[in-house]
């Protein structure tokens, strides 16, 4: 292997993971920050101008807090769970361009750990495999109601993810790769080419999808705010606690990145203007994750469902046979 091709990826590994990690303790930040705009408060002030060190406050105290293993939990399972939700996040990131291409020192750097020929379904089925830490967590505790909160999650993964992948279908097709870079190209010719306009009822159905798949409002219900128990996450405290959340918000950064260059372009034919236009876009839904929670109730569970199975599921088999008919004639 070349040198200095193991060296550019053990540093975009390692500077995606600090940049990310950091992004998901900012994205708190934001999260409070727009929730108390739309309820007409402040929300953190005090800790720094205009509460900015809160993020490093709650990073320490989440550090320094007492890792309690509970009695009668199944130990081993129950400690790694955690690891596996935070670390299938960022394995989901190897196949992501978060950037065009750029030249440093006469040598090109690529944005992306491995741009493979199944970007995008490797993607999709990293962060699938991240819900089983949920499960795991809460199947491992000793409560019942992380038990009960670990078989919501495998009932509704099973809904929503079919319409992830239905929803994606259509758009694979036309394109005719799994390479996000190859997404990328074939939208180059600017906003017109953009697949959003082919593929509107994709955009929508993926868009609903992903507030599952990250498990924020209004289908917030593998462990629901709205509850007096905190569901799988009840009897973990300290940095294990603080992995699930790690992982929650970095899944909303590349779920987003995702929408970006599926849909929208991503950063077009490369340049800072092509980098800062996909910024904004990954921006956007993210505001847009948050904005959805203050607006937004939860639904039940057995309304997910029936939304999945009995509505958007049809709509993505019709919208793929429709693509299927009109690229045939």
């Amino acid at each position: 292997m070349d040198m200095a091709y193991l060296i550019e990826t053990i540093v975009k590994i390692v500077v995606i993971m600090l940049i990310f990690s950091a992004l998901a303790g900012l994205g708190t930040y934001f999260e409070r920050k727009v929730l108390a705009f739309m309820q007409r408060r402040l929300g953190p002030m005090s800790v720094g101008p205009y509460g900015l060190l809160q993020v490093a406050a709650d990073g320490i105290k989440l550090f320094t807090k007492e890792d309690i293993i509970p009695t009668n939990v199944v130990a081993p399972i129950f400690k790694f769970a955690p690891v596996i939700t935070a670390a299938t996040a960022f394995m989901a990131a190897a196949a992501i361009p978060f950037w065009p291409q750029f030249t440093v020192f006469g040598y090109t750097v690529h944005p992306i750990v491995a741009d493979t020929e199944i970007g995008l379904l490797y993607v999709l089925a990293v962060m699938a495999i991240g819900l089983y830490g949920l499960l795991l967590g809460g199947m491992a505790s000793a409560n019942k109601f992380s038990l009960i909160s670990a078989a919501r999650t495998s009932a509704i993964f099973i809904s929503y993810e079919v319409v992830t992948g239905l929803s994606l279908l259509a758009p694979i097709m036309i394109v005719g790769s799994f390479s996000l870079i190859d997404f990328n190209n074939y939208q180059v010719g600017g906003i017109t080419h953009w697949l959003v306009w082919t593929q509107p009822v994709a955009f929508i159905l993926f868009w609903i999808a992903a507030f599952a798949e990250t498990g924020r409002t209004p289908f917030h219900l593998i462990a629901n705010d709205h509850e007096i128990i905190d569901g799988f996450g009840t009897e973990y405290s300290g940095m294990r606690w603080g992995l699930f959340f790690i992982g929650e918000y970095a899944n909303m950064f590349f779920i987003s990145f995702v929408i970006a260059l599926v849909f929208l372009g991503g950063f077009g034919d490369g340049g800072v203007m092509g980098a800062l236009a996909l910024i904004a876009k990954v921006a956007f839904f993210f505001f847009f994750f948050l904005w959805t929670r203050a607006a937004w109730p939860d639904v039940r569970p057995d309304q997910l469902m029936w939304l999945c199975w009995k509505v958007l599921m049809p709509i993505a088999v019709i919208n793929v046979v429709v693509t299927g008919l009109v690229m045939m004639f």
